[in-house]
């Protein structure tokens, strides 16, 4: 296992986030999902600079983007979208996408359950095939109810994952998991050797180590079904807005430029755009938290 994080979470130069975490001892990065941002000649360069590797990307599945709409063109242009993911995975030579099927935040669906189920099986199917063209695994990813109804625990992931080829995996998230499974231990069991990527945040969804779940039985029930893959940071900073925030310096005032896409999906998480110093210290405490139990994990300690 290694540590990793996401990148969407603030808007800063690929430059900085790579400096930041080369610090606190993160190994490789998951891409943020928008191709067009990124120029890979010179993303393969900062990669290599810094000596950080790209684990994957992340699909940021919002506005159009729907594997299950009704509208076949939607569709269509959803799985170009998702091979555009791929392909750029690919040529920063990476391993993962992690692919969230339906628009997150989209809680009404657009027909029957079987409907659904055909469109998005076929989606995922043609998403899988150019993933398997290009060298890159698929990790299907449920997320919590109020973020999507589609689906929301491993067992129905699992369930896309096997409609789609037994080389389709799944990606789990701690913070999801604590929220829909009834034991988020038998949840990663569950998924055993289909486990493919792991993300983490603590129950409050701030940085690993800030809340109440157990990142010792959860790095260790990893460890117990072998998973060896990137433990990733993707905390989604909740911003409170009265008078009893605990932190009130943690909102940027003054942006940078941002994607009104990338500005959307990290406001439709109930966060916004964060200082560099809560940013930072988010990171530096996840690294804290988790990278000496993955030590412990991998024979280091």
């Amino acid at each position: 296992m290694h540590l990793s994080t996401h990148n969407w979470m603030r808007a800063e130069p690929l430059a900085v986030t790579l400096k930041r975490i080369k610090k606190y001892g993160y190994e490789s990065i998951e891409i943020s999902g928008e191709p067009a941002q990124y120029d890979i000649k010179e993303t393969r360069a900062l990669l290599k600079e810094y000596g950080i590797r790209c684990w994957g990307a992340v699909t940021l599945t919002l506005g159009e983007r729907n594997l299950a709409a009704r509208d076949e063109g939607q569709r269509a242009r959803s799985v170009d979208y998702v091979k555009s993911v791929i392909t750029m995975v690919s040529e920063l030579e990476g391993e993962i996408v992690t692919l969230v099927p339906a628009t997150v935040g989209k809680v009404v669906p657009d027909g029957t359950e079987e409907e659904e189920w055909t469109w998005v099986v076929d989606a995922t199917k043609e998403c899988f095939a150019h993933a398997r063209k290009k060298g890159v695994r698929i990790a299907v990813e449920p997320l919590n109810r109020f973020e999507t109804y589609f689906f929301n625990r491993a067992a129905q992931a699992l369930a896309l994952a096997d409609a789609v080829s037994p080389e389709c995996g799944v990606c789990l998230d701690a913070f999801h998991l604590n929220i829909e499974e009834d034991d988020m231990y038998e949840a990663i069991r569950l998924a055993g050797k289909r486990l493919f990527d792991f993300h983490i945040a603590d129950n409050n969804r701030f940085a690993a180590g800030l809340g109440m779940l157990d990142w010792p039985k959860i790095i260790g029930t990893l460890r117990e079904i072998g998973y060896d893959g990137a433990v990733t940071n993707e905390f989604v900073a909740p911003v409170d807005r009265t008078p009893a925030a605990k932190y009130p310096d943690m909102v940027e005032r003054n942006p940078v430029d941002i994607p009104p896409e990338q500005l959307k999906f990290i406001q439709d998480h109930g966060s916004s755009l964060l200082t560099e110093k809560f940013y930072d210290d988010q990171m530096r405490i996840t690294a804290e938290t988790i990278l000496p139990l993955i030590k412990v994990t991998n024979g280091k300690a």
